[in-house]
């Protein structure tokens, strides 16, 4: 009878323990049934990134079991990819071409490859708007010499972008009064006085300029153009870009610029294949779910834009593989 008692306790005890390692792997963070914390950078308040990012995290959330992103504010395009490079975050979304920088150790990663990331989608069209007021004086590029300009946050694409065709312009740091922020400041700094232009990177058309304009009543959008126009392409790396006279109702003619393509990648040390799956997946069969004006870009038609020679996700891959884009 003893014996036969031991026999069954250590059978219950057995049972126990089996039962507190179930529990146990089911409220590990990413393990069966448990949810996955992502965290997204985006871009600056007032710019298309942030609003965009945040629509995008909140589709994902309503769509995705298990998932919870958070869109973060961050310096954009160079900072998200250096914070993927750390692992402080899972997904970034940024310009094409600091990616393919990023990837190949050069220009604004020189001596600092990142390797730990892969492309999961196209989001939408990035052009690159100089903004100025009549007030200014300012008809021209040229004209900036000496003024003070709102070139981007550090650790964006817009900043990248702005240096590039400042010089194409004879225009080097030391020649105008910088200043480092977003559009949303440089928003407010152009509506009193405080700057006399500021380079965006935006969504076109982007609201905020919009919204500026209704303030002030006179913002102009300065062209690039000739000879310059060839040097951003050259250095840059990006294309030629026509804004036309009716993308925003006060705009008199067509202005010449750049542009790139914001996508979204992903940190492959964090985000397994099934997400990756998932993220791309929701990102274009859901779009419509998405407010911003910008997710109407976010089509299975555009899905692969700024590819390029990035590596693809194996999650994403199979997901295009699947819709007939691979």
């Amino acid at each position: 009878m003893k014996k036969k008692k031991w026999s069954v306790l250590a059978i219950i005890a057995l049972g126990v323990i089996l039962l507190l390692s179930a529990c146990s792997d089911s409220d590990s963070s990413g393990g069966d049934g448990g949810e996955k914390d992502l965290v997204m950078g985006t871009g600056s308040q007032g710019g298309t990134y942030f609003g965009l990012g945040s629509e995008m995290a909140n589709v994902w959330n309503n769509n995705i079991e298990n998932i919870n992103v958070t869109a973060t504010e961050s310096g954009a395009s160079i900072e998200n990819l250096g914070k993927i490079a750390s692992g402080d975050f899972d997904l970034g979304m940024t310009v094409n071409l600091p990616a393919y920088n990023a990837l190949e150790g050069v220009g604004e990663f020189e001596g600092k490859k990142v390797e730990n990331f892969a492309f999961i989608g196209h989001i939408y069209p990035e052009v690159l708007q100089v903004i100025t007021r009549e007030s200014t004086g300012v008809n021209s590029i040229e004209d900036l010499k000496g003024k003070r300009i709102a070139i981007g946050p550090p650790g964006s694409g817009t900043q990248t972008a702005a240096k590039i065709v400042l010089a194409a312009y004879g225009i080097e740091d030391g020649d105008y009064e910088q200043y480092q922020e977003g559009f949303g400041d440089a928003k407010a700094k152009l509506q009193d006085g405080t700057i006399d232009a500021s380079f965006g990177l935006l969504g076109l058309p982007s609201s905020s300029i919009d919204e500026l304009n209704v303030a002030v009543g006179d913002v102009k959008i300065l062209n690039i153009e000739g000879d310059a126009l060839s040097y951003v392409e050259e250095n840059g790396g990006y294309s030629p870009f026509t804004i036309p006279s009716d993308s925003y109702e006060w705009l008199d003619s067509d202005v010449q610029t750049v542009s790139a393509f914001a996508i979204l990648v992903a940190n492959t040390d964090t985000v397994d294949d099934d997400t990756a799956y998932q993220l791309a997946k929701v990102m274009i069969e859901n779009a419509d779910e998405n407010t911003h004006p910008q997710s109407k870009h976010t089509t299975k038609e555009n899905a692969l834009n700024g590819l390029g020679d990035l590596p693809l996700h194996p999650g994403a891959e199979k997901y295009y593989e699947e819709i007939g884009l691979r």
